[in-house]
């Protein structure tokens, strides 16, 4: 496995005279990386050079959330531009239905060729929301196995749920089934971009390669573990356990930090490797990037990168996600690309907003096709070309395990507040207090704030119709889950099509065609 930290030094290739007003669009995503632990957000020590290259010529984005801080139900608010809520992609085992569309289906009404190399995450029947095709299978299952139960929140779903096993066992590996999918994912991708340079269908491509690492486990292979030195590696900033939040001290029971607990050394080792993993993560982009250079297509794709959410890496004493705080909640977009402007935005935005952005991108000024309900987000696609965003602010939901109620973020200019029915209110000036340590919610001098946000947040949200509605779906989808595990086994996981008689060579093609035809650039 080949070390690349340097984007190739080649000159860009020339596009290939398409039209123009219709960028192709590479959506390159990593799962759980926090934007904070990046060299692109200026982490001193975290090596991402192809992230970094992005931002020297491109716009990031530098206060951008998820929709819900859990893989599925944010990549499902994502897509469908529409709030967890709304769609009911509660957890990670709920259904997106498939009468929801996508931004694939949106995309392909504008003339775009769809396709999906990596990770989404899509439970049930539908594994393809919209995409022409997907290249990889699913790394997570496709069924209702992970469904949490709010009427026994206390509950762990064994093979759901993260624990400590994904410290005790950080370190160094030459091979995981991680490091299996992501090789897989990346190889997938990249030849899906030699296939479109060679294919005669000039439509404009949208590819998703979506991949995941850094993810725990945090076990990395020794050559990215030797970037960096382990002592070099920092460690968090813990705050005492009698002065967390509830939800905290839940997801900590819910991982078993309380419990099992770790230790300073995993903790290091931990970091160490989730550090490593992003660099990894970071090559492949570079290599995308590459593969878009040498094919002549990098002056007309808009690369963009982002993850579905952060990890929190040791912060309060937690781990993974699954809360509102900023390493878990907040996530790196960056984009680059014909009519990118070259900045940073610093107006609160979040995954609801690619929709509408990439829509403005693809139709450059024309109608959209007609959505089936308004995006809950906003276009940036204003702001990454270079104008104001009078927007400042933007919302977020939970609804998933360690949870037993709904709860709310709402994040506008430099105040986060966050609501839930059985916790106490918490407020943050996050410019003032990064680390999120001082709640201003009972602070006398910010009363009229805090109770300003509770009465936005019951205007918005109805907590207990939307309990109910969880609950609801809680029910049915354990009844459906028993009844599949009854029997024989019919399985929703995506297994790629692969008609291996008409690859390659074979009896009833000639050779002397099927040459030129696979190569690229082709002959003169």
């Amino acid at each position: 496995m080949k070390v690349v930290l340097n984007p190739s030094g080649r000159e860009r290739s020339k596009s290939l005279g398409r039209d123009m007003s219709q960028p192709n669009i590479l959506f390159v995503m990593a799962d759980q990386l926090a934007p904070h632990f990046t060299g692109a957000y200026e982490h001193p020590l975290v090596r991402t050079p192809a992230m970094d290259a992005l931002v020297e010529r491109g716009t990031r984005f530098d206060t951008a959330y998820c929709p819900s801080p859990l893989c599925a139900p944010s990549r499902f608010s994502m897509l469908t531009g529409r709030p967890v809520s709304a769609v009911g992609a509660w957890d990670n085992a709920a259904e997106l239905p498939a009468s929801v569309p996508t931004l694939a289906h949106y995309l392909r009404l504008a003339g775009y060729r769809t396709t999906l190399s990596g990770k989404m995450h899509f439970v049930g029947p539908d594994q393809l929301h919209g995409f022409d095709e997907r290249l990889t299978t699913d790394i997570y299952p496709a069924d209702f196995a992970w469904t949490p139960d709010w009427n026994a929140p206390g509950n762990r779903i064994d093979k759901g749920y993260h624990n400590m096993d994904s410290l005790s066992e950080a370190g160094q590996a030459l091979a995981t089934y991680q490091i299996d999918y992501d090789e897989e994912v990346g190889f997938a991708a990249v030849r899906h971009l030699y296939d479109l340079a060679r294919d005669s269908d000039n439509r404009p491509f949208f590819l998703v390669a979506s991949f995941i690492h850094p993810h725990d486990p945090y076990v990395a292979r020794p050559e990215w573990w030797n970037l960096y030195d382990h002592d070099d590696i920092d460690l968090p900033d813990v705050s005492p356990i009698d002065s967390l939040d509830p939800h905290t001290q839940r997801i900590r029971g819910g991982i078993e930090a309380d419990t099992v607990g770790y230790t300073e050394a995993q903790c290091r080792n931990a970091r160490h490797a989730y550090y490593a993993n992003t660099s990894y993560f970071d090559s492949w982009l570079g290599t995308l990037v590459d593969t878009l250079d040498e094919t002549g297509r990098l002056d007309n794709t808009v690369v963009i990168v982002t993850s579905d959410h952060g990890d929190m890496l040791g912060d309060r004493g937690a781990w993974f996600k699954m809360s509102f705080f900023e390493r878990s909640a907040r996530v790196p977009l960056i984009m680059a690309g014909p009519g990118v402007a070259n900045g940073t935005v610093p107006n609160a935005c979040s995954l609801l907003d690619p929709l509408p952005t990439l829509l403005d991108m693809a139709t450059d000024g024309k109608p959209w096709p007609e959505p089936a309900a308004p995006p809950a987000g906003r276009s940036l696609w204003e702001s990454a070309t270079g104008g104001m965003d009078p927007i400042d602010e933007t919302t977020a939901e939970y609804m998933a395990e360690m949870a037993a109620d709904p709860m709310f973020m709402i994040r506008r200019g430099r105040h986060k507040y966050i609501h839930c029915d059985t916790d106490p209110p918490l407020l943050y000036d996050v410019e003032a207090d990064p680390l999120e340590r001082d709640n201003l919610a009972k602070d006398p001098g910010h009363a009229e704030l805090a109770s300003g946000f509770a009465a936005e947040v019951a205007r918005r949200w109805d907590s207990s119709a939307i309990r109910d509605q969880v609950l609801a779906s809680q029910r049915a989808r354990r009844v459906v889950q028993a009844a599949l595990e009854t029997g024989d086994l019919h399985s929703w996981d995506y297994t790629p099509p692969r008609d291996a008689a008409n690859q390659y060579i074979r009896n009833h093609m000639d050779w002397a065609e099927a040459g030129p035809r696979t190569r690229s650039p082709p002959l003169d």
